[in-house]
């Protein structure tokens, strides 16, 4: 359990820093004073300016993330794509973008890329995370995330409603139905939802 319990201490207690982060954007994560974010005008896609996340120090503890929330009114019952494309230099442990859908205090959606996850030195890269927004979702949430050594930069980024043709990449969320209430052993070919997402 401990992806699930991952992602709902970061949906309920990130700590927050917005003096960091580009207009419209904020920085949190768990341990956000731990890394320097900026926006970079030196480092740019197709001429647009990007966000920089890096560690402060060496060694840096937790993760940062720069990100939005807003409500979900516009998008309810329909499937949305977070994209952009990200360069990284000397990513010693992971990034990623992330989307969560929130419904109230629980989990309607959650992927982070922690399965496919951006690591060592690349150019700009192309990467997506899609999700279905439920009628009962109260918040959307999207941003980068950098958990341990190196540098990454996004630019180029869009937030969109896609076809239902193009595959959700949803890792976890809260079921609608009991499971399991008379505690059969798990049939060894399934598939565990409830690995690790901490990046640890």
């Amino acid at each position: 359990m401990r992806r699930l319990a991952f992602v709902l201490a970061a949906a309920a207690s990130f700590s927050m820093l917005k003096a960091a982060a580009p207009d419209g954007w904020f920085t949190a994560g768990s341990a956000p004073q731990s890394y320097a974010v900026s926006t970079d005008n030196s480092v740019t896609y197709l001429g647009s300016p990007s966000v920089r996340l890096a560690p402060a120090a060496a060694n840096p503890p937790g993760f940062v993330t720069v990100m939005q929330q807003f409500l979900p009114d516009h998008y309810k019952g329909k499937r949305v794509r977070f994209s952009g494309f990200v360069k990284a230099n000397g990513v010693q442990g992971w990034a990623g973008l992330w989307m969560r859908i929130d419904v109230g205090n629980l989990l309607g959606g959650f992927d982070n890329m922690q399965g496919r996850p951006i690591a060592g030195t690349s150019d700009w890269t192309p990467y997506s995370v899609v999700l279905d927004v439920a009628q009962s979702a109260t918040a959307i949430n999207f941003g980068i995330l950098l958990n341990g050594a190196g540098t990454v930069w996004l630019s180029g980024v869009r937030f969109e409603v896609v076809d239902t043709a193009v595959p959700v990449t949803d890792i976890v969320k809260t079921p609608y139905e009991p499971a399991n209430l008379g505690f059969q052993p798990k049939s060894p070919d399934a598939t565990d939802s409830s690995g690790d997402s901490s990046g640890q």
